[in-house]
Protein backbone atom coordinates (compact mmCIF):
# COMPACT_ATOMS: atom_id res chain seq x y z
CA UNK A 1 0.00 0.00 0.00
CA UNK A 2 1.39 3.42 -1.02
CA UNK A 3 0.37 6.23 1.31
CA UNK A 4 1.43 9.85 1.79
CA UNK A 5 1.35 12.06 4.86
CA UNK A 6 0.83 15.82 4.81
CA UNK A 7 4.58 16.52 4.45
CA UNK A 8 4.78 14.37 1.32
CA UNK A 9 1.62 16.03 -0.03
CA UNK A 10 3.32 19.45 0.38
CA UNK A 11 6.05 18.19 -1.97
CA UNK A 12 3.49 17.49 -4.72
CA UNK A 13 1.07 20.42 -4.38
CA UNK A 14 1.73 24.17 -4.21
CA UNK A 15 -1.53 24.63 -2.26
CA UNK A 16 -1.46 25.70 1.40
CA UNK A 17 -4.04 26.64 4.02
CA UNK A 18 -6.79 27.59 3.49
CA UNK A 19 -6.83 26.04 0.04
CA UNK A 20 -5.09 22.71 0.55
CA UNK A 21 -7.96 20.21 0.44
CA UNK A 22 -6.09 16.90 0.79
CA UNK A 23 -5.08 15.80 4.30
CA UNK A 24 -3.71 12.33 3.55
CA UNK A 25 -3.29 9.91 0.67
CA UNK A 26 -4.39 6.44 1.74
CA UNK A 27 -3.22 4.61 -1.36
CA UNK A 28 -2.16 5.15 -4.95
CA UNK A 29 -1.10 3.13 -7.95
CA UNK A 30 1.16 5.03 -10.31
CA UNK A 31 -0.49 5.51 -13.70
CA UNK A 32 -3.86 4.30 -12.44
CA UNK A 33 -5.57 5.60 -9.31
CA UNK A 34 -5.36 7.40 -5.97
CA UNK A 35 -7.46 7.48 -2.80
CA UNK A 36 -7.21 10.47 -0.44
CA UNK A 37 -9.07 11.98 2.51
CA UNK A 38 -10.10 15.46 3.55
CA UNK A 39 -11.35 16.05 7.09
CA UNK A 40 -14.06 18.70 6.99
CA UNK A 41 -14.12 20.86 10.14
CA UNK A 42 -16.41 23.64 11.29
CA UNK A 43 -13.55 26.17 11.39
CA UNK A 44 -13.02 26.04 7.60
CA UNK A 45 -13.20 29.67 6.43
CA UNK A 46 -15.92 29.06 3.81
CA UNK A 47 -18.45 27.88 6.41
CA UNK A 48 -18.82 31.43 7.80
CA UNK A 49 -20.78 32.47 4.72
CA UNK A 50 -21.93 29.19 3.14
CA UNK A 51 -24.37 29.02 4.94
CA UNK A 52 -24.35 30.45 8.50
CA UNK A 53 -27.64 28.77 9.45
CA UNK A 54 -26.61 25.38 7.95
CA UNK A 55 -22.92 25.09 6.98
CA UNK A 56 -22.42 23.26 3.66
CA UNK A 57 -19.13 22.75 1.79
CA UNK A 58 -19.38 24.48 -1.61
CA UNK A 59 -19.56 22.14 -4.60
CA UNK A 60 -16.73 23.96 -6.34
CA UNK A 61 -14.47 23.01 -3.43
CA UNK A 62 -15.46 19.37 -3.81
CA UNK A 63 -14.33 19.64 -7.45
CA UNK A 64 -11.13 21.37 -6.31
CA UNK A 65 -10.40 18.57 -3.81
CA UNK A 66 -10.80 16.02 -6.61
CA UNK A 67 -8.54 18.12 -8.85
CA UNK A 68 -5.85 18.29 -6.16
CA UNK A 69 -5.95 14.50 -5.87
CA UNK A 70 -5.44 14.23 -9.63
CA UNK A 71 -2.48 16.60 -9.36
CA UNK A 72 -0.76 14.35 -6.84
CA UNK A 73 -1.32 11.26 -8.99
CA UNK A 74 -0.12 13.05 -12.13
CA UNK A 75 3.11 14.15 -10.45
CA UNK A 76 3.66 10.67 -9.00
CA UNK A 77 2.99 9.08 -12.39
CA UNK A 78 5.31 11.49 -14.22
CA UNK A 79 7.94 11.01 -11.49
CA UNK A 80 8.07 14.80 -11.12
CA UNK A 81 7.37 17.49 -8.58
CA UNK A 82 5.94 20.99 -9.03
CA UNK A 83 8.38 23.56 -10.32
CA UNK A 84 8.44 27.26 -9.44
CA UNK A 85 7.87 28.27 -13.08
CA UNK A 86 4.90 25.99 -13.75
CA UNK A 87 1.53 25.11 -12.29
CA UNK A 88 -0.83 22.17 -12.65
CA UNK A 89 -4.12 23.73 -13.78
CA UNK A 90 -7.68 22.48 -13.79
CA UNK A 91 -8.66 22.88 -17.46
CA UNK A 92 -12.04 21.19 -17.60
CA UNK A 93 -14.82 19.55 -15.65
CA UNK A 94 -17.37 17.28 -17.32
CA UNK A 95 -20.35 15.36 -15.97
CA UNK A 96 -20.20 16.99 -12.52
CA UNK A 97 -22.91 15.77 -10.17
CA UNK A 98 -23.62 16.60 -6.52
CA UNK A 99 -25.70 14.04 -4.64
CA UNK A 100 -25.79 15.23 -1.02
CA UNK A 101 -24.43 18.08 1.12
CA UNK A 102 -21.07 17.89 2.90
CA UNK A 103 -21.15 19.30 6.43
CA UNK A 104 -18.67 19.91 9.25
CA UNK A 105 -17.56 16.65 10.81
CA UNK A 106 -17.66 14.72 7.53
CA UNK A 107 -14.61 12.95 6.18
CA UNK A 108 -14.32 12.99 2.40
CA UNK A 109 -13.00 9.89 0.67
CA UNK A 110 -11.71 11.11 -2.68
CA UNK A 111 -11.04 8.55 -5.40
CA UNK A 112 -9.52 9.40 -8.78
CA UNK A 113 -8.84 7.08 -11.69
CA UNK A 114 -6.72 8.04 -14.69
CA UNK A 115 -8.72 7.57 -17.89
CA UNK A 116 -6.13 8.83 -20.37
CA UNK A 117 -3.38 11.32 -21.12
CA UNK A 118 -3.44 13.10 -24.46
CA UNK A 119 -1.02 15.90 -25.46
CA UNK A 120 -0.31 16.82 -21.87
CA UNK A 121 -3.96 16.80 -20.76
CA UNK A 122 -4.71 14.29 -18.00
CA UNK A 123 -8.32 13.07 -17.85
CA UNK A 124 -9.65 11.48 -14.66
CA UNK A 125 -12.86 9.96 -13.35
CA UNK A 126 -13.30 11.27 -9.80
CA UNK A 127 -15.69 10.56 -6.96
CA UNK A 128 -16.08 11.85 -3.43
CA UNK A 129 -17.87 9.86 -0.74
CA UNK A 130 -18.86 10.36 2.89
CA UNK A 131 -19.58 7.21 4.89
CA UNK A 132 -19.64 5.15 1.66
CA UNK A 133 -22.33 7.44 0.19
CA UNK A 134 -21.53 9.22 -3.06
CA UNK A 135 -21.62 13.01 -2.56
CA UNK A 136 -20.00 14.20 -5.81
CA UNK A 137 -18.57 12.90 -9.05
CA UNK A 138 -17.00 14.40 -12.16
CA UNK A 139 -14.58 13.89 -14.99
CA UNK A 140 -11.65 16.20 -14.29
CA UNK A 141 -9.15 17.43 -16.89
CA UNK A 142 -5.84 18.93 -15.78
CA UNK A 143 -2.65 20.13 -17.43
CA UNK A 144 0.77 21.37 -16.43
CA UNK A 145 1.48 24.86 -17.82
CA UNK A 146 4.49 27.14 -17.62
CA UNK A 147 3.92 30.52 -15.98
CA UNK A 148 5.67 33.80 -16.69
Amino acid sequence: MNSMDIHQIFQHLHHRYPFLLIDRVLDYTIGDSLVAIKNVTYNEPFFQGHFPQRPVMPGVLLIEAMAQATGILSFKTAEAQPEENSLYYLVGVDKARFKQPVEPGDQLLIEVKLLRTTRGVWKYAATTKVDDKLVASAEVLCMKRDIQ
